[in-house]
């Protein structure tokens, strides 16, 4: 087996690639803001236990196509911060609504992020507001419209730029090859 060695200078070197495919960034909850639909609140720390669970157990929190069941799409990581419930999740494009779902996501029409809980601890506000200070993460979707205003992708990362950047290598051997 030959090896072939390219030196190419520095100022055609110029691309930047990031390998994660698929994968989308956002806020499933915000912190303090009324769900008017639901007339609930989530309160800072809600998720901290559930979180903690997901991760000692090793299951990711499921990705859901507008919290269809039988529609999982992907997988997410979770962190609480000053804002909210911050996610990132990789969408599978080998399953077929994955693929969909990334196509509206990356061209800006499905924007939404919504979960799916189960409230383990809450206490009532001024106006009958349920406040939920334990909630049991159950799956985070994509939606279209999204009953938190601030539950929203705010990321989206793709492989488009390797695709071109191996293209644009490809042609650049091929032509010093036919030099050769």
């Amino acid at each position: 087996m030959s090896r072939e060695h390219l030196t190419l200078p520095p100022s055609e070197c110029r691309f930047a690639i990031d390998e994660a495919s698929g994968v989308v960034t956002g806020y499933a909850a915000v912190f303090d803001e009324v769900v008017q639909g639901f007339n609930e609140v989530v309160r800072r720390g809600a998720f901290t236990r559930t979180i903690e669970e997901h991760r000692a157990s090793n299951n990711p929190i499921v990705m859901l196509w507008s919290h269809d069941v039988t529609a999982p799409i992907g997988k997410w990581t979770a962190t609480e911060d000053q804002r909210g419930l911050r996610v990132e999740g990789q969408i599978l494009q080998d399953v077929a609504k994955g693929k969909e779902a990334l196509a509206l996501v990356r061209n800006g029409i499905v924007t939404g992020l919504s979960i799916g809980f189960r409230a383990r601890a809450s206490e009532r506000g001024t106006k009958g507001i349920r406040i939920i200070t334990d909630a049991q993460l159950e799956e985070v979707s994509l939606v279209a419209f999204p009953a938190a205003p601030g539950a929203r992708v705010t990321g989206v990362r793709h492989d488009a730029g390797i695709t071109a950047f191996l293209a644009a290598v490809n042609r650049g051997i091929s032509d010093i090859r036919g030099q050769s």
